[in-house]
């Protein structure tokens, strides 16, 4: 079996650490089903985990959160999660706050073609990895419509990172 690829945040300008943290998620270890999907023969709660961060350098004027899965075959990944334009006195987001409603920031349609979260749904095979992160920005909004290519928005955060973090917990069907 072929080696896993890297993160996809190691090849990009390194920046400060953010510290993230979750009541609900953690490092390698299993998604509990609250966080799956709830379709494509998946059972799952289809909510997104609680979320808090901490050691914003100066000049953050924003945040935004993503959810990617690397390990997706699709041959660049797959956006479950696209929070921006999340104000900079925010530093918590409760278990559910990447609902469609959400008043925390603008959504971008993710990759199920949806504006909100998206649970972890992989083909069996083999553990993926989802990557919660927690972007720092340097401008107060990407500027960009809720329409906006999960692609062309990931490409804008990563133009105004000024720290990141992320959690990685697995999850295989």
């Amino acid at each position: 079996m072929s080696a896993r690829p890297p993160i996809p945040y190691d090849f990009l300008p390194e920046v400060p650490a953010l510290t993230v943290e979750s009541d609900d998620v953690h490092d390698g270890e299993r998604l509990a089903e609250a966080h799956v999907f709830d379709d494509w023969g998946m059972t799952g709660g289809n909510k997104s985990p609680h979320l808090r961060w901490s050691g914003a350098p100066e000049g953050t004027l924003s945040y935004a959160v993503t959810c990617y899965d690397p390990d997706a075959p699709t041959g660049s990944g797959f956006w479950h999660w696209l929070l921006f334009d999340i104000p900079a006195d925010v530093t918590e987001l409760p278990a559910g706050a990447g609902a469609a409603d959400t008043k925390a920031g603008v959504h971008a349609r993710n990759d199920f073609g949806t504006k909100a979260y998206g649970g972890a749904a992989p083909p069996p095979g083999f553990p993926h990895r989802y990557l919660f992160a927690v972007h720092a920005l340097s401008v107060e909004s990407l500027g960009l419509d809720p329409d906006t290519p999960a692609a062309v928005v990931g490409f804008n955060i990563t133009a105004n990172t000024l720290a990141r973090g992320y959690l990685a917990p697995v999850y295989e069907t």
